[in-house]
């Protein structure tokens, strides 16, 4: 199994560093494939192992999936659907899944999916997708670990009202109703831009949809979906991620194709922290002050609000900063599963329920460190970047699920890591 090897107190960053196409989009794009029997290109795709699960659940429904230009174009067609049952042995291994449900029932009237894996960072649970179809005549059974559902007919448009503004199922239920007869109005839906990314290729494949990146979005179904080439929107968590790293060691990094507008909460955070952000022709820029980092106070949110998916990466900055901070996570419980290996690394952390109060230590120190989830892991990473010695983070699976050759990108700016093979 691979671990990477990070070494501190290599010196400053200097550099670009490209940022991939939204891990979080992509798999929400791809089960859009399903709602027609015309070819979705999808250009800017990451190269993730999330990507290949996804790749894996298409094509065992019947969609044919061709990668081109290294993985970053992917051409599906769903022209003949064979098989409606998402299997647990593919399902498990990724949460995402669950967004083949909508789409195979719009279309075929049927659909049987197992329920979700993913990280364990909460339980994050299903139900508001299920109430959603519900609304939309859909016939739902839970039995043995799957969701059995039927539209006798298709799903008709309705109002869906949501309990909080959930990503997955406000994504789940837009491209079902794309398809269904009539309108369809969803209510305290998420704003985030992976939604607003998803409406912009489902209107290039022929759908009629109005208000996304609002909390109303209204759904005209139509009878058919046809052929659209789309790009994946930047990936606003990596873009986030290593928009960090000079916080660590200082320096100067251009995250290329970088936009304000994908990170505008945690932005602000960043500039209270004292760094420095630009926007440019080719992406941000963003340096530390001479000063060091500043200890703030941060609290996750639904978009536009501060991302829970930084979490751990600003909890790792602030086990640096000048101060105390206190975090608080209001989207998933128990996802404060980084700090005992951060504490490892020297860091002063005190967790209470869903409130972690971090006070700031003069120097970390390398050690061995366990990813615990996707985020945790390139948080222990950026650590490393700071910590006296050598940080082994092991267990990185969970890294390739979200981050495409970290080592690379951090190593092109001047940090000294390595992946290793045991």
């Amino acid at each position: 199994m691979d671990s990477i090897v990070v070494t501190g107190g290599a010196g400053p960053l200097s550099g670009d560093i490209p940022i991939a196409g939204a891990k979080n989009a992509c798999l929400t794009l791809m089960p859009a494939t399903l709602l027609s029997e015309e070819p979705l290109t999808l250009t800017n795709a990451p190269r993730l192992s999330d990507i290949k699960t996804s790749t894996d659940l298409l094509e065992s429904l019947g969609t044919e999936v061709t990668s081109m230009q290294d993985g970053k174009v992917l051409v599906m067609s769903s022209h003949d659907i064979n098989n409606h049952t998402a299997d647990y042995d593919i399902v498990r291994k990724m949460r995402a899944s669950i967004l083949v449900l909508g789409p195979m029932l719009a279309r075929d009237g049927h659909a049987v999916v197992s329920l979700p894996g993913g990280c364990a960072i909460g339980a994050r649970p299903v139900d508001l997708h299920l109430k959603g179809l519900e609304a939309m005549g859909a016939e739902l059974e839970l039995k043995d670990g799957y969701v059995h559902a039927k539209a006798a007919g298709g799903l008709k448009g309705g109002t869906v009202n949501f309990d909080f503004a959930s990503v997955g199922a406000t994504e789940n239920i837009l491209m079902a109703a794309t398809l269904a007869k009539g309108t369809t109005v969803i209510n305290n839906a998420a704003r985030e831009p992976e939604i607003v990314d998803l409406a912009d290729c489902l209107r290039a494949m022929g759908a009629q949809i109005d208000g996304d990146g609002t909390s109303t979005i209204t759904v005209q179904g139509v009878d058919r979906l046809g052929a659209a080439t789309h790009r994946v929107v930047t990936d606003r968590i990596e873009l986030g991620t290593y928009m960090l790293a000079p916080a660590f060691t200082g320096g100067e990094v251009t995250c290329l194709g970088g936009r304000l507008d994908l990170v505008g909460a945690f932005v602000e955070k960043l500039h209270l922290a004292g760094l420095d952000v630009s926007e440019n022709a080719r992406g941000l820029t963003v340096k530390r002050s001479s000063t060091g980092v500043r200890a703030v106070d941060v609290t996750t949110e639904p978009f536009p609000g501060f991302p829970t998916d930084l979490q751990a990466q600003m909890m790792a900055m602030l086990c640096i900063a000048d101060g105390t901070s206190v975090l608080e996570e209001k989207i998933f419980e128990n996802r404060f599963m980084h700090a005992p290996e951060l504490i490892r690394m020297g860091a002063n952390i005190d967790v209470a329920g869903g409130t972690a109060t971090v006070t700031g230590v003069d120097r970390m120190k390398g050690a061995p460190v366990m990813a615990t989830d996707l985020r945790a892991s390139v948080s222990l990473i950026l650590a490393g970047l700071a910590a006296e010695g050598e940080t082994v983070v092991n267990r990185v699976y969970h890294l390739d699920r979200g981050y495409e050759h970290v080592e690379r990108k951090l190593g092109a700016v001047g940090a000294k890591i390595e992946r290793v093979s045991a």
